[in-house]
C-alpha cells in the first residue's frame, strides 16, 4: 500500500512538471521583421478543421494570419481566447485570419467538449499528429506566429496575452492597413 502511494505521488509530480513546462504564463515577443535575418517564409501545412475540411496555410496568402498553437488543458491558452475572438471579429473583414491549432492528443473530442462551453468563430485546426507543431518547433503553449500578407513570419510570441492591446495589437493593425 505504501509503495502505491509513492507511485501515485510520483505520477502527480510528473504531471505537474509537464503542465508547468508545457504551458507558459509568461509573455515573450520575438520580432521577426523583414530587416531581421531570421524573417522567413512561413512553413506551409495542411490540417483538418473541426468540420472535417482540409485547410492549408498557403490558401490564406494575401491575408494577415495569426497561428496560435494551444491545448484545452492549458490555462493561459483558454484565458487568451476571448480576446482572440474579439480581435478576429473586429478585423476579419480587413483580411485577418486566425488559425488556432490544437495539439491535444485526442483533439477532435477534447475541442468539441471545449467548444460546447465556450464557442469561437475563428478556425480551429487539429494537429494531433504534431505536423504543424514540429514544422514550427513549438513546445510551449500558447505559442503564436504573426504572418504578413506575403507569407513571411514577422513575429513569434510565447505565452498568453490580451490580443487587443500592446505592441502586438499595433503590429497587427499596421499589417492590416499596410
Amino acid at each position: 500500500m505504501h509503495r502505491s502511494k509513492k507511485n501515485i505521488f510520483g505520477i502527480v509530480v510528473l504531471l505537474t512538471v509537464f503542465l508547468l513546462v508545457g504551458c507558459d504564463n509568461t509573455t515573450s515577443e520575438q520580432p521577426l521583421t523583414k530587416v531581421n535575418s531570421e524573417s522567413k517564409l512561413a512553413a506551409d501545412f495542411t490540417l483538418t478543421n473541426m468540420q472535417g475540411e482540409q485547410i492549408s496555410l498557403s490558401q490564406y496568402r494575401g491575408k494577415v494570419v495569426i497561428l496560435n498553437f494551444w491545448a484545452t488543458w492549458c490555462p493561459p491558452c483558454r484565458e487568451e481566447m476571448p480576446s482572440m475572438e474579439r480581435l478576429y471579429r473586429n478585423h476579419k473583414d480587413q483580411g485577418l485570419v486566425m488559425l488556432a491549432i490544437n495539439v491535444d492528443e485526442n483533439g477532435k473530442k477534447a475541442v468539441s467538449q471545449f467548444l460546447r462551453r465556450t464557442p469561437y468563430s475563428f478556425q480551429i485546426l487539429l494537429d494531433s499528429d504534431n505536423v504543424a507543431q514540429n514544422a514550427y518547433g513549438v513546445f510551449r503553449f500558447p505559442e503564436s506566429f504573426i504572418i504578413d500578407r506575403n507569407g513571411m513570419m514577422v513575429k513569434k510570441i510565447i505565452g498568453g496575452r490580451d490580443w487587443l492591446s500592446g505592441s502586438t495589437f499595433e503590429l497587427i493593425k499596421f499589417l492590416l492597413n499596410g
